[in-house]
């Protein structure tokens, strides 16, 4: 991911919040990038918003960022309990 390819996305989102598709591709940038915790928070929008978004597709990449990152690790951990919260409240 490029700083372009943020900008792009946060430019689309600017725009409109509610487009799902950016968001997703701006959270994939940010986990591409190093910023782990900031494409969860991403993907845990996109959740807030409409949970069934594209096949759940948001709630499979945070499973997949959680596993890459491992259960122990303190962005796991904090982003499974803020998901919970979204998915049972």
């Amino acid at each position: 991911a490029s700083n372009g390819d943020l900008d792009l996305f946060r430019n689309k989102l600017a725009l409109n919040k509610d487009d799902h598709q950016a968001r997703f591709d701006l959270a994939l940038c940010l986990y591409g990038s190093g910023q782990s915790k900031q494409a969860l928070d991403e993907l845990l929008e996109i959740i807030r918003v409409k949970k069934d978004w594209n096949d759940e597709a948001a709630r499979k990449q945070m499973v997949k960022i959680f596993e890459a990152l491992g259960a122990n690790d303190p962005i796991t951990v904090q982003a499974r309990r803020d998901l919970s919260t979204v998915l049972f409240s």
